[in-house]
């Protein structure tokens, strides 16, 4: 079998060589000195991004000509495309400092248009309103034209996709902190948003006679539980196992959210069950033994979305399907990794340690039972063993450990996910999703992903975020507006044992 790297070199260079044809059959076709740039080095300095934006970067029409300018020529937005495409990231971060700062909203025509509707408001309504028009026409960027027209060329769309996603690290890096970035990415996630509404998206079913392209992309895009191989991505798509994605026309063969949901008989409390403990490949469904949909991978595929509600969607589409496929089917949940936990709780026993209040983290009796069970003196060299088995899996394989551990670890992780907040809501960035969408909080499960990533980040344990369909849109109301979370009785007596046995 030919290897995975070398299908994916010789399609990037198909497309590559694909790629320039058109952009140079389009640039020669233009008024534009084709070449004239492209001749010399890419990094051509502050005068090349200058010269190459007043070229491409088209002047905002009056309002009064808004409807009725001719569009730019296509190759405007093709030049800009290769430009930018062709510089390292430093160069990059200059270029979009400068379309962003320089090619921005009018802000003198803007204070003249506030005065205007501040003098008009005595005058009729008709009056009013057309100045409002024009403020708002006034609010609009100059180089929201050139993103607009990007979008309409081949290959546009995903081109604009990954431009906001360098505009996102470079927010999130802080390599710049100018506020004319801030608002390019504004401007972006607002076109995004409205080119990749709900009603724009496919729903497609993912199974093993899927193209190939697309069953390779789901593989290296899954990011919860990583695909071993093909015969494990053929079991995903398989027997008693369903993968979905939303995809759009601007960006064919490219799922944007991928959902991974196991068939079961009841809820799942562990993922060893539904990744590495297979049924045989020519297994046939039994749909008497199918009550539950396990959601226990969701992924979005392209940064440059971040922001773009689609996972929220994609998970009611998907159960509306599975409903649809199995009348009977009542029982939706997702089983959800902790990230975080783990570090969460490190950074606390080092606080506690500092502080010397390592007794306020477990009761006396533990903190017995953790001294017997690790052959650790009193004090500093328990926490540092408890420190030490919470990092690595020792805790897990042994009986003993394990035993004293669960209690402790369990209560700890609740409050981690119930009561630990950023602006009142769930610290946990995966909580925080499944209970923004109206789901509960239903169930932590001890010894839940073995793996040695499932050690690392969350000490083993998973939760169940339960959908009870005729409860979601009270609960995301609940949740959304007044910061309150849904929780089973399971996790709120895991919280109060925490609020009991130990003081933060």
């Amino acid at each position: 079998m030919i290897s995975n790297t070398a299908i994916w070199a010789f399609r990037s260079s198909v497309r590559c060589w694909r790629h320039r044809a058109v952009l140079k059959a389009a640039l020669q076709a233009s008024d534009v000195k084709a070449w004239r740039y492209y001749s010399t080095s890419i990094r051509g300095g502050v005068t090349g991004m200058e010269e190459i934006l007043a070229r491409v970067v088209a002047p905002l029409p009056t309002y009064e000509t808004r409807d009725k300018s001719p569009p730019p020529p296509e190759s405007n937005s093709l030049e800009f495309m290769h430009f930018y495409s062709s510089l390292d990231k430093e160069d990059k971060l200059g270029f979009l400092t400068k379309l962003s700062q320089d090619f921005g909203v009018d802000h003198n025509n803007l204070s003249e248009l506030a005065v205007r509707l501040l003098d008009t408001q005595l005058r009729d309504l008709a009056t009013i309103l057309q100045v409002e028009d024009r403020l708002r026409y006034g609010l609009t960027p100059r180089y929201k034209q050139l993103l607009n027209h990007i979008s309409r060329v081949e290959g546009g769309v995903k081109f604009l996709v990954d431009l906001r996603a360098d505009v996102l690290e470079i927010i999130s890096s802080k390599a710049s902190e100018s506020p004319h970035i801030r608002d390019l990415n504004g401007t972006l996630k607002s076109l995004l948003s409205e080119w990749f509404s709900v009603g724009l998206l496919r729903l497609e079913r993912i199974t093993w006679q899927s193209p190939c392209e697309i069953l390779q992309k789901i593989s290296l895009y899954e990011a919860v539980h990583p695909v071993r191989n093909w015969t494990d991505l053929k079991r995903r798509v398989g027997p008693c196992r369903r993968c979905y994605a939303f995809t759009h026309a601007a960006m064919p063969m490219e799922p944007l959210v991928v959902l991974h949901v196991a068939l079961t008989e009841d809820i799942s409390d562990n993922i060893q069950s539904i990744v590495r403990e297979f049924a045989s490949l020519e297994s046939e469904e039994d749909v008497n033994k199918i009550n539950a949909a396990i959601f226990y991978s969701i992924s979005s595929t392209q940064a440059g979305l971040q922001g773009v509600e689609l996972g929220n969607y994609l998970i009611k589409r998907v159960v509306r399907e599975l409903q649809s496929e199995f009348p009977h089917m009542a029982q939706f949940s997702s089983l959800s990794p902790i990230p975080g936990f783990s570090s969460w709780l490190q950074g606390l026993l080092s606080q506690y340690r500092k502080e010397g209040r390592g007794s306020d983290l477990l009761s006396e009796q533990e903190w017995k039972e953790v001294e017997q069970a690790t052959d650790s003196a009193p004090g500093t060299p328990a926490m540092e063993a408890l420190h030490k088995l919470i990092t690595s899996s020792e805790g897990l394989r042994s009986e003993r450990l394990a035993r004293v551990l669960e209690p402790v670890l369990m209560r700890l992780c609740a409050w981690y996910l119930y009561g630990e907040k950023r602006r009142g809501y769930a610290l946990n960035p995966v909580a925080n999703f499944h209970l923004q969408n109206g789901a509960t909080m239903w169930r932590l499960n001890w010894h839940a992903d073995t793996s040695p990533r499932g050690v690392a980040s969350s000490c083993g344990i998973m939760v169940n975020y339960r959908y009870f369909l005729s409860d979601t849109s009270k609960n995301s109301a609940v949740y959304l507006q007044n910061k309150v979370i849904t929780a089973s009785e399971q996790v709120l007596g895991l919280v109060s044992q925490f609020q009991k046995n130990s003081k933060l």
